[in-house]
């Protein structure tokens, strides 16, 4: 799945006296010793850091009172003063855990503030005709089929406020009566379209109340309410497609597709999109719907939160994961410290050399057991390990209800116990306890199955990257940054090895290193043994890598290990308002909002700074290039607590 940033907060992992003792740990350690060396730049990221979320949490459309329950013990329990939270963090990875090491410019770095407001980080898809997604029309496609415009008329004020208030579940209300004041079959018609048109969510019916004809509006209630799009008729002329730019704040791409499904009553699946985008970030991407049309997508806006829809247009396609040219970025990091010549310099470098496509720290978790050791045990079949890193229990910060979740399974070892403690069951935790409580303790593997595919692909794909990442910087130690034999590039699909007299015909750009699977070659230089080397220590064979349950066989895969960004552009401003942005967004445009006015010689400094990325690449570690930091949670707590205050 193409992945662009996700939160600014890292992973915290807890290094216990059994973690310390484990022989394969020790072992592995000493083989990647020397990876692990060479981040002496000193430099440093101050961040504003925030609990934590459960990025694992599957999002499913659920019976209404118990997500809305679940979503606010999820968005409660937030972390407190700074000072703790860093001490919990005192348990997290650091870059050089998981492989990063290496830098590639030579410049002096220097600290910002990066994610400081969420709106500091803006991405914008590009498609695969190049075409850069933008909302900057809120415009309905003409369409004949479209109910007519007496049905934005025919409710009054007071209707309307009732049946938003009802939509939106303001009140404890379960319907609205509207009267029928000039009965007519026609008119009971029209009010009927009004409502379902302009409040989607809501069905109609028609009430005979003491001689009066009511239309009584209320919410279609569980399942039913999530089939398919109604099969009425689809004009043959327009596409079955709706393809509309979702623009979105703060809020998690299958989040917003989730609200989507649950206003129109349709199922999430009949969206299509080419690729999931960051939370804290406004974000700008292409969707695709099924046979739902532009006019109730746009009205949707009147009630949607953190989010809008534009440029609709009808074809005849749906959308598809990886369909797109990568994603363009625009980064303010606030409260820089460098001079304009080290910017210049820092800069000049990304647009010509670039940086090392190492996989961001976001890949390796959101909770204190890094996602690769569990892949690890998947791969090694060790499903009592993959079990315990799971639910065991865990310092750091965390949730209160998953603390005491965990304590309850420490001490009974009883899923139903601990599921009782677990008000969001959501989660992988309550997921797998589910699954133990269904199939037993002794069929763990059928338990672990019942987290969604992609959920339990995400924990062997992090430990590949968590290979590749310590393979790259153990690959730029011993021969630097250009092509030397024995390295792989690839001619179309396939990867070849570079032999002694190509090597002048290719750079450090042309060349790619495998994530270790059945399916790939591996270079013909010393890397290729230390492959080897790190899989034998971690109980794993490299020539045997498929697995017994097919789903976690893995083929492999190539990936360059330098990207050099493309449309670099940068800018140093002025500002005395930490809080005011600092450029335009398209909702802004939209709406006409003025850029502030910045003052010439204000208290801080900021770098604007833009450049496009390939899919599957991470924008942080652009900007960690740039400043010569460590992005993981522990280093920029440790740093940040006093400024926190």
């Amino acid at each position: 799945m193409e992945t662009v940033e996700m939160n600014s907060v890292s992973l915290k992992r807890p290094r216990s006296e059994d973690d310390v003792a484990n022989a394969d740990e020790i072992k592995r350690q000493k083989i990647l010793e020397k990876s692990k060396a060479g981040n002496d730049s000193g430099q440093s990221i101050e961040t504003v850091t925030e609990q934590p979320e459960d990025t694992k949490s599957e999002i499913v459309p659920n019976e209404e009172s118990e997500e809305q329950e679940e979503e606010e013990l999820e968005d409660s329990d937030e972390d407190g003063d700074p000072e703790s939270f860093a001490d919990m963090m005192k348990h997290g990875l650091t870059e050089g855990d998981v492989g990063i090491t290496k830098f590639v410019s030579s410049h002096k770095g220097f600290s910002g503030i990066l994610k400081e407001r969420y709106s500091d980080f803006v991405v914008h898809e590009i498609g695969k005709d190049g075409r850069v997604s933008h909302l900057d029309d809120f415009s309905v496609p003409v369409d004949d089929e479209d109910p007519s415009e007496e049905t934005f008329t025919v409710l009054s004020d007071e209707d309307k406020q009732r049946l938003e208030e009802l939509q939106l579940f303001k009140n404890k209300e379960t319907s609205v009566a509207i009267e029928v004041i000039e009965d007519t079959k026609e008119k009971r018609t029209i009010i009927h379209q009004a409502v379902k048109s302009l409040f989607p969510g809501l069905e109609t019916k028609t009430e005979d109340r003491d001689g009066k004809k009511y239309i009584i509006a209320y919410h279609a209630a569980g399942k039913k309410a999530l089939a398919n799009p109604r099969k009425h008729s689809w004009p043959k002329s327009r596409g079955s497609y709706c393809h509309f730019v979702l623009y979105k704040e703060n809020k998690d791409t299958m989040d917003a597709i989730n609200v989507l499904s649950k206003f129109l009553r349709v199922k999430p699946n009949i969206f299509s999109y080419m690729g999931t985008k960051d939370k804290r970030a406004i974000t700008v991407q292409e969707i695709a719907v099924l046979r739902i049309t532009a006019q109730r997508l746009a009205h949707l806006n009147k009630c949607l939160m953190n989010f809008k829809l534009g440029n609709f247009s009808y074809k005849n396609h749906p959308l598809k994961l990886g369909e797109l040219q990568g994603n363009h970025f625009t980064v303010v990091l606030r409260n820089i410290t460098g001079t304009d010549e080290q910017i210049e310099q820092a800069m000049h470098s990304l647009r010509e050399i670039g940086f090392i496509n190492y996989y961001g720290m976001q890949r390796f978790g959101t909770t204190a057991v890094p996602t690769y050791q569990i892949g690890r045990a998947i791969l090694q079949n060790n499903w009592n390990e993959v079990m315990d890193l799971i639910l065991k229990p865990r310092p750091g910060a965390e949730k209160g209800y998953l603390v005491k979740c965990r304590e309850e399974w420490a001490k009974t070892k009883d899923p139903a116990a601990a599921l009782k403690k677990l008000p969001v069951k959501r989660c992988v935790e309550g997921q797998l306890l589910r699954g133990l409580l269904k199939y037993g303790m002794k069929n763990i593997i059928s338990a672990f199955g019942i987290i969604p595919r992609n959920n339990r692909l995400m924990y062997i794909h992090s430990y590949q990257s968590y290979v590749w990442n310590n393979m790259v910087s153990k690959r730029i130690e011993e021969y630097g940054l250009r092509a030397v034999p024995g390295d792989l590039i690839l001619k179309g699909a396939t990867a070849v090895h570079i032999e002694e007299g190509d090597v002048d015909n290719y750079t450090i750009h042309d060349v790619v290193m495998p994530l270790p699977g059945f399916d790939v070659i591996y270079p013909k230089h010393k890397i290729g043994e230390a492959y080897k080397e790190m899989l034998v220590a971690d109980n794993l064979d490299i020539n045997n890598m498929r697995h017994k349950i097919r789903d976690y066989s893995l083929s492999g895969a190539y990936r360059k290990i330098i990207i050099r960004p493309q449309n670099v552009n940068w800018e140093v401003v002025a500002y005395d308002d930490p809080k005011i942005p600092l450029f335009t967004t398209d909702l802004d445009k939209l709406e006409g909002k003025p850029l502030p006015v910045l003052p010439t010689d204000g208290k801080f400094r900021a770098l604007k700074m833009e450049f496009s990325l390939p899919p599957s690449t991470y924008a942080t570690m652009a900007i960690r290039e740039v400043l010569k930091m460590d992005t993981s949670i522990k280093n920029q707590t440790q740093l940040n607590t006093t400024w926190l205050r």
